[in-house]
Parts: structure tokens; C-alpha cells; sequence
């Protein structure tokens, strides 16, 4: 390969890394005209409320938190609505998850991404 040949090889592989580094990402919005990256952005900024997060929301949460499939999670957190304000452990939840044997390492997780 000669040395002209070389230079350009270089410059197509760093416009390439150059371009990777430089993307972007966007928010989508979901039919309901909710922007998944907020979803993702309550997730992450701390608890989200088992009351009155969507199911995005808590998804989101819970996959933060480490939880093994957090959507189906999600639903049955939504499943039991209402919870209690003054129930901070989110008692009802864990004995309501507790039905289908999740394990305490996964009750664990979920409640440690909800609020009531």
C-alpha cells in the first residue's frame, strides 16, 4: 500500500470515529404525546410515584433499579392501585407481588424505584 493510500485509509477511519462520537440523541413521543426520553429521565433522576407514573414511567424505573423484566413489573405495579401516602415501605405491594413468588431480591428492587 503506498503512503498516499495509508493517509487516506486514516482519514476515512478517523471522519468515521468522528462521526460516531458526534450523534445525538432525540426524544420520541409516544402516541399519548409523552416524550419517552423524559420516561427515561424521571427513571433516572430518582423514585417515580406507584401511584401516578404511567407504565413507561415505571418501566423505566425499574429497569434503572435492575430489575428482571420490568415491564411485566410494571403492570402489576399498576395492577394494585391505589397505595396508601402514609404506607412508605410499600407494605401492600409486597405482600400483593408476594403472591407470585418474585423472590425478596426483586421485591427489593422494584419497591426501592417507587414512592407511594
Amino acid at each position: 500500500m503506498t503512503p498516499s493510500k495509508i493517509r487516506i485509509a486514516l482519514a476515512v477511519i478517523a471522519t468515521a470515529v468522528s462521526l460516531t462520537a458526534c450523534t445525538s440523541t432525540t426524544a420520541q413521543t409516544t402516541s399519548a404525546g409523552v416524550s419517552t426520553s423524559s420516561a427515561s429521565a424521571s427513571a433516572q433522576a430518582g423514585k417515580v410515584s406507584a401511584n401516578t407514573a404511567d407504565e413507561a414511567q415505571i418501566t423505566a424505573a425499574l429497569q434503572v433499579a435492575g430489575v428482571t423484566n420490568p415491564d411485566r413489573w410494571a403492570r402489576e405495579v399498576m395492577e394494585y392501585r391505589p397505595y396508601a401516602a402514609d404506607d412508605t415501605d410499600l407494605t401492600s405491594l409486597r405482600q400483593n407481588l408476594a403472591k407470585y413468588n418474585p423472590g425478596q431480591d426483586t421485591v427489593d428492587k422494584i419497591v426501592s424505584a417507587l414512592t407511594p
